[in-house]
């Protein structure tokens, strides 16, 4: 079949859809209603990212075997994964419960993806690798709009509640426990979590197929009003930190032309929305909102039931029924009870925990709903609103309009807990006093409107003094976000410049802090005058700031290390996980202390001393040298020669874990992954233009000029503008 070139029409229902590309390579779509706008967006998903679209769907639905021959026995553990997390057991209740305006567009959405199948068929890397392809379904994209607001989001805080159960298994006792978690008032069995077994996790063959789903972490986004900025109107910047060293990238940039409105910006392939971007109104992006939307509970098992005082309940028993291609089918079983999902075997008597999401059940529908409806809100006010109608999702929204306001509004269903009850520890889920009393108020979740300071930022920092109630019970450090206000504070005739200036900052508050704290301890010697001369910038070329992470990762094995968690536990958590990643300033409390409970062979000062030694006397390379990573194709990375250019690198990630340009690099899932901005905007609302950037490129197709050819830019800094 001849390939057909850009622009191309389509008769819509409403009128002429035209599908063409900025000289960017960004897709534009002009219509004449948003419903035919979403038909060209949804072909345009389609001809750019097959591959992702296709991946991203079989992961998370957990129908891999479905769809692709399953010949190492890895693809089925990926799918048994999935469906014994139960993340959307209500799909089709929640798919009547979308309002017909709604329903419309995911339609058009579908019918154009569709459509674009029909013409253009598998592309030749599914076909190579033997997937299959089915039609798309509006179900499809509820599913994955549900079961994204989990990874990432939600799983993250479930790990670190886990990791706290293992602390107390290995006898980290309450003191020690409460000074790196101070959120914790609730009154621990130990003896009761002392017998929890935990379910082990999934090995690294079926992690590599988890690894395809983006996870959403650590992010940047604030809004000044006009009172600050050179044209008089607000200016909004946002930078969502995900994994980038992945092609295609996660994000796809285009701009939708409707009567009577523009909307620019980023969408997530598979889904009919602009997440994050600007309209002819509004501006908006969204940050990790770390609020907590997940619970663990002990319960006893026997015989496949659990316990209730002197009786025995039975599960209520879920069928997920895997398909293979051969035709063979192969039915798991999935145990849940009025307190969530079992992790473990029922039948093997024992204490297992049973997690619970706040959003496991009856959500799904008003996301949609919202997500459609953000791209015609008209103010901050409006915006709001919708806001705090989602449910799944848990993050900071950032918005500005262009009558002048700024505002900020938290998203996500939270638990409405008994007092006492801090959500970090299981209880027993037999004991009536700990159950959860419905949820909390959606008007009582943090927001702002119009602060007097003139700016809002959220970076993933504790933002409950904000709102009537308390979702967050842990953290990421502050560190970026009093960085980014100590730029804007006090500071007037701000612009588009500035603010992208301060998405690529390199400043570290954490190392400034820790080294002046630690100036009289450092020896007189090489490293150590690299340290003190250092401008705790993180520099490619920067001897000090890869003399500061020999430090940093010292100080924690040393003083953590030998307080009770052993210095394997510590090196795997560093290097191998992303709860260090995700919560450092839980650890950082203690490293400068005066005096603390896991000082236990000797005083701070000596376990200190004992630290920069050892750092010190580490060969040091430029900190860019320990830097460098290879951005993977999602379906053939590391598996054929690099001259194929599928893979691109190595390159130098710039930024630390407390930079502004966050740049983070451990291993999760069996392979090499990082947090860094996945996308930048920056919006002066006095025009119509959106500044922006994105590792990668438009399309995963490896042979267009279009695959990475946005990676320059997004490395060296510069943005292309969507107006």
């Amino acid at each position: 079949m001849k390939r057909k070139k850009f622009p191309l029409s389509f008769p819509g229902r409403d009128g002429e859809i035209v599908l063409s590309r900025l000289e960017n390579g960004a897709a534009e779509i002009s219509a004449s209603s948003l419903a035919d706008a979403l038909y060209g967006l949804g072909r345009m998903h389609f001809n750019d990212r097959q591959v992702q679209m296709v991946l991203t769907k079989l992961v998370l639905q957990g129908r891999l075997c479905e769809f692709i021959k399953d010949r190492t026995g890895h693809l089925f553990g990926t799918d048994i994964y999935i469906r014994r997390l139960l993340l959307f057991p209500d799909r089709d209740e929640q798919i009547k419960r979308i309002n017909s305006r709604t329903m419309l567009m995911l339609q058009s959405y579908v019918a154009g993806i569709n459509d674009c199948l029909l013409e253009k068929g598998r592309v030749w890397e599914l076909k190579v690798s033997g997937i299959e392809i089915e039609p798309w379904t509006v179900a499809d994209v509820i599913h994955m709009g549900k079961v994204f607001s989990y990874f990432g989001l939600v799983d993250a805080q479930g790990s670190m509640e886990k990791f706290i159960v293992q602390m107390i298994k290995n006898g980290i006792d309450l003191p020690r426990l409460k000074e790196l978690f101070t959120s914790i008032e609730d009154d621990i069995d130990f003896s009761l979590l002392g017998k929890v077994t935990l379910e082990e996790p999934p090995v690294d063959e079926t992690l590599e197929w988890l690894s395809k789903i983006p996870r959403f972490r650590a992010s940047n986004n604030w809004a000044v009003s006009g009172k600050r900025t050179v044209s008089g109107f607000p200016i909004l910047a946002g930078d969502p930190h995900l994994e980038v060293n992945r092609m295609p990238a996660i994000w796809y940039d285009s701009v939708i032309r409707i009567p009577g409105n523009t909307i620019s910006g980023f969408s997530m392939p598979g889904m009919p929305a602009v997440l994050l971007g600007r309209t002819d109104y509004i501006s908006y992006s969204p940050t990790y909102s770390f609020a907590d939307m997940i619970d663990y509970r002990v319960e006893e098992c026997s015989g496949g039931k659990f316990r209730r005082g002197a009786k025995w309940v039975p599960f209520d028993v879920h069928r997920e029924m895997i398909r293979f291609r051969s035709g063979e089918t192969r039915t798991v079983e999935v145990y849940e009870n009025e307190h969530g999902v079992l992790e473990g075997d029922p039948f093997t008597d024992g204490y297992y925990l049973v997690r619970s999401w706040s959003a496991g059940r009856d959500c799904g529908a008003a996301d949609l709903n919202a997500a459609i409806d953000i791209m015609e809100a008209k103010s901050v006010r409006e915006a709001m609103r919708i806001y705090r109608g989602m449910e799944a999702p848990s993050f900071c929204f950032v918005i500005a309009d262009t009558s002048g306001n700024i505002g900020f509004q938290m998203t996500g269903r939270v638990f409405r807990r008994p007092k006492g009850v801090s959500g970090l520890v299981p209880t027993p889920a037999w004991e009536r006093k700990y159950s959860p009393r419905g949820f909390v108020d959606p008007a009582r979740m943090p927001s702002q409107y119009n602060p007097e300071c003139g700016y809002i930022i959220t970076a993933n920092n504790d933002l409950n003094h904000l709102g009537g109630a308390n979702p967050i019970n842990l953290s990421c450090a502050e560190y970026r976000y009093r960085r980014i206000e100590s730029i804007i504070r006090g500071r007037k005739g701000l612009d588009v410049e500035v603010m992208k200036d301060i998405q690529y900052d390199l400043h570290s508050m954490q190392a400034q802090e820790i080294i002046s704290s630690l100036k009289h301890l450092i020896p007189d010697c090489e490293n150590g005058r690299r340290l003190k001369s250092w401008d705790f910038r993180y520099a490619s070329d920067s001897e000090g700031a890869a003399v500061f992470e020999n430090l940093y990762e010292s100080l924690v094995k040393v003083i953590f290390g030998t307080g009770g968690l052993g210095e394997d536990t510590v090196e795997y958590m560093l290097k191998e996980t992303s709860l260090f990643s995700d919560y450092f300033a839980v650890f950082d409390s203690v490293l400068l202390a005066e005096k603390s409970f896991w000082f236990r062979r000797g005083n701070g000062e000596d376990l200190r001393k004992m630290a920069i030694d050892r750092a010190l006397s580490m060969p040091v390379k430029k900190y860019g040298d320990t830097r460098k990573i290879v951005f993977r194709h999602l379906l053939f990375g590391g598996k054929i020669p690099s001259f194929f250019g599928f893979d691109h690198g190595p390159v130098m990630l710039p930024g630390g874990r407390a930079t502004i340009l966050q740049g983070q690099i451990f291993r999760s899932m069996g392979r090499v992954t990082t947090f860094s901005p996945s996308a930048r905007i920056v919006a002066d609302m006095a025009t119509g233009i959106l500044h922006e950037n994105m590792p990668g490129g438009t399309t995963d197709r490896r042979f267009s000029r279009l695959y990475r050819n946005s990676m320059d830019s997004w490395y060296r800094g510069d943005y292309r503008e969507l107006s």
